[in-house]
């Protein structure tokens, strides 16, 4: 590839157990992206962030964006180097070894395998809500099989549906942002204009700092495009610039509606940080008493087909996940087969829906389903985040292979990503921080039980 040095490492790989087509364009690699983020991410932890930011949430997604930009960038480089299926597997496997590749598949696995149970279940909770005489995790389970056929029958079909539910999504936003204009013409904001840049009663750095650990995990999908390097036209520099994209777009929706919803909430941060129990609803709340409850009613219907969809896209990245690992014999190797058919790696796809399946109807057939499996999906993919900024070091500053070494994108901003990164892992729940160590554990054990059979060590990675 251009600038890289020669071949890129995907370039020269050869592969006998079939091709995915390349037949994504720019525009489905971020409809992907968007889909698994989903436009109106903040709304389910908008009263959250406000009590913690002390009504500075704004500034708390400016924040986050600029933060896990850093992750963004560090996938760009990597995915010119090794533009595979496996996104963060492949690269770890070239920057730091087959040891390394192991355990950054394995972790982002549990993210890819668990993200999309908790929409599903979302979904399954809002259609219950809406037919409550069918039980939630029936909706549930309907949702898994639904989106499965979908990305069964292509990742092109996949896509345009997709679009299409996105492009609904957005519009839903749209309304959202007029009728907020709207309101505060008529009736003026709650508070001063600035403040949910600058908080209640002066900026606080700690307390922002403290919100946007919980919100870069808003931003958590945005790294499934690079799953679909194998798939997409252009190339790989496609893939790179629609990670970015994707990540830009995200940081502007989430800031423009959790600024209207700041200046129109009729609970003050310091209201909601007195009564939890009504952080959840916050968002729902301002929209009942600043528009009314037809819009209310529109949002929670978005979100239901939003999360189904969500589910979709991270089901498909799952898929790849797998089938890159497997075609490497990391995992069994029937997961590594292309659909002649379709163009895509059936089994594996199968497999993830499976074990989601699993996960989404155990959880929504438990009154704690929910909170059990929320605290536990982000551990994986934060782990996954730091062996990719850890790559990004390894190949370029310490192997010195493709373009020569910036100071900058190959040392301050990986470092730099990969110090945000350990930040929010420290701020996790200890249940995501056990859960995710014993599935490191676990994993270890794999690698160590596949050396041992190979008769090699992790010394001859």
């Amino acid at each position: 590839m251009p600038g890289m040095g020669g071949a890129t490492v995907g370039e020269r790989a050869h592969d006998d157990t079939g091709a995915l087509r390349r037949t994504l364009s720019f525009r489905d690699l971020v409809v992907y992206g968007l889909l698994f983020i989903a436009p109106m991410a903040p709304v389910g932890i908008f009263g959250t962030l406000q009590a913690t930011s002390h009504g500075a949430i704004t500034a708390v997604y400016v924040v986050a964006t600029v933060a896990m930009a850093f992750t963004a960038y560090s996938y760009a480089q990597m995915v010119r180097v090794v533009p595979k299926a496996g996104s963060v597997y492949a690269y770890a496997r070239v920057g730091l070894g087959e040891g390394a590749g192991f355990v950054a598949g394995w972790m982002a696995m549990l993210d890819y395998l668990l993200i999309p149970a908790v929409a599903y279940l979302f979904s399954g909770i809002a259609l219950h809500a809406l037919v409550p005489q069918v039980h939630q995790w029936v909706w549930t389970a309907v949702a898994v099989v639904v989106t499965t056929l979908l990305n069964l029958w292509g990742v092109r079909t996949a896509a345009v549906v997709g679009f299409a539910v996105l492009a609904l999504e957005i519009a839903v936003l749209v309304v959202f942002v007029v009728a907020a204009v709207w309101a505060l013409a008529a009736h003026g904001a709650q508070r001063g204009w600035a403040v949910p840049l600058t908080g209640e009663g002066g900026f606080s750095l700690d307390a922002v700092l403290a919100a946007v650990s919980v919100a870069v995990l808003s931003y958590l999908g945005f790294d499934a495009i690079a799953s679909f390097a194998e798939e997409a036209s252009g190339g790989s520099r496609r893939v790179a610039r629609a990670v970015v994209t994707c990540l830009v777009v995200a940081g502007v929706l989430f800031a423009v509606q959790t600024y209207l919803a700041a200046l129109l909430a009729p609970m003050s941060a310091a209201e909601l940080a007195a009564r939890p129990g009504e952080q959840g609803a916050a968002f729902y709340t301002t929209v009942d008493s600043a528009v009314g409850g037809w819009l209310h009613d529109l949002v929670a219907v978005s979100k239901a087909i939003g999360a189904a969809f969500a589910a979709l896209a991270g089901q498909a990245a799952a898929g790849r996940l797998l089938f890159a690992m497997a075609r490497d014999r990391r995992l069994p190797g029937a997961m590594a087969k292309v659909d002649a058919g379709s163009g895509v790696p059936r089994r594996a796809l199968l497999g993830a829906a499976l074990v989601t399946l699993v996960a989404a109807v155990w959880a929504a057939a438990r009154d704690d389903g929910l909170d059990r499996l929320s605290s536990i999906v982000n551990v994986g993919a934060l782990c996954a985040f730091a062996l990719l900024h850890a790559s990004v070091i390894g190949w370029f500053r310490l192997r010195r292979q493709g373009a020569p070494p910036s100071v900058l994108r190959h040392a301050v901003v990986p470092l730099l990503g990969l110090a945000v990164v350990v930040a929010v892992v420290v701020e996790a729940s200890p249940t995501a921080q056990i859960v995710g160590g014993v599935w490191l554990l676990v994993g270890l054990v794999v690698l160590a039980v596949q050396y041992a059979r190979a008769g090699a060590g992790p010394s001859d990675a």
